[in-house]
């Protein structure tokens, strides 16, 4: 019996997927003990299909694997509700970079009959519970990230106050564009673009970036994973800054608001190829290999 006998497949609905769902589809119907369910964003790119289709929220309570097919933004839209599920997910690059969808279209075939056949490596990324309230109020929750949760001004490019506290111990105030609070898997993503570290995904830690401080000495922070970060939104010049996660979820913030993050209690299991090495995408992904030739 297969390990994973039921399979979802979800990804960008896009005509530019549909070659590698039509692969992927073709390798799971070989192995006959293997049930099929799409997810309702894709189901249309697969015309005339005859298997279930379900939102991904039901889908994922009854598969043992999804597949996702697209870039690493198409990973990050349902990476909350896998976790949620422990359920694993195997990534189909059909993006840009791919660091977290990293089976290239010409390596479905031969890295799908190794991941049925057991030969697999698997790593969970731990995310970032977002709660937003007032002092007096109980928090309410606005969402998940996987990559970073970011303090923003919004629309215009204005500088923001906040202040920011560790385990309700203060840090600091700052004036600056924003903070971008990212994991590991995150800090290869927007944390690096504004300076940050890059940060092993085995590591349980968070760090945190500035975003264009006022202050020359205002450097990025790296602590404990299981630490609750708070920043409470201050009043400069009437802005009202947003608070996003992934770049999706966008929510408008008070002076005075306080936003809580923490990490998710549930992981993201990320199957990768048997002979996946992290540095190795760190190498090709980030252009680490390349070399000035001599003319």
């Amino acid at each position: 019996m297969a390990e994973f006998s039921t399979i979802g497949l979800t990804g960008r609905n896009n005509n530019d997927i549909v070659d590698s769902l039509d692969a992927v589809v073709s390798i799971l119907e070989n192995h006959v003990d293997i049930n099929i369910l799409l997810d309702v964003n894709i189901a249309e790119l697969l015309k005339g299909t005859k298997y279930p289709v379900s939102p991904i929220e039901k889908l994922a309570g009854q598969c043992d694997l999804v597949i996702v097919v697209g870039g690493d933004g198409s990973l990050l839209q349902v990476a909350s509700v896998l976790a949620e599920h422990d359920l694993p997910v195997i990534g189909i690059n059909r993006g840009r970079l791919g660091f977290l969808t990293d089976i290239l279209p010409d390596e479905i075939e031969s890295t799908l009959e190794q991941v049925l056949s057991g030969k697999y490596k698997i790593e969970s990324r731990f995310l970032l519970d977002l709660f937003i309230g007032k002092e007096q109020d109980q928090d309410e929750y606005l969402g998940s990230a996987l990559n970073d949760v970011v303090l923003h001004p919004g629309k215009a490019v204005q500088m923001i106050e906040f202040a920011l506290y560790i385990d309700q111990e203060f840090v600091y105030n700052q004036a600056s564009d924003g903070l971008i609070v990212a994991t590991p898997t995150g800090s290869t993503a927007y944390a690096m673009s504004a300076g940050g570290p890059i940060m092993n995904p085995r590591l349980d830690a968070i760090v945190l970036v500035p975003l264009n401080p006022h202050s020359l000495s205002s450097r990025p922070i790296v602590v404990e994973g299981n630490r609750e970060l708070t920043l409470v939104v201050g009043d400069r010049h009437q802005i009202l800054p947003q608070i996003s996660c992934d770049g999706s979820m966008s929510h408008r913030c008070e002076p005075g608001d306080k936003i809580t993050i923490r990490k998710k209690p549930k992981g993201l299991k990320i199957l990768h190829p048997a002979d996946y090495d992290y540095y190795e995408t760190c190498r090709s992904k980030l252009g680490w290999s390349i070399r000035p030739t001599n003319r």
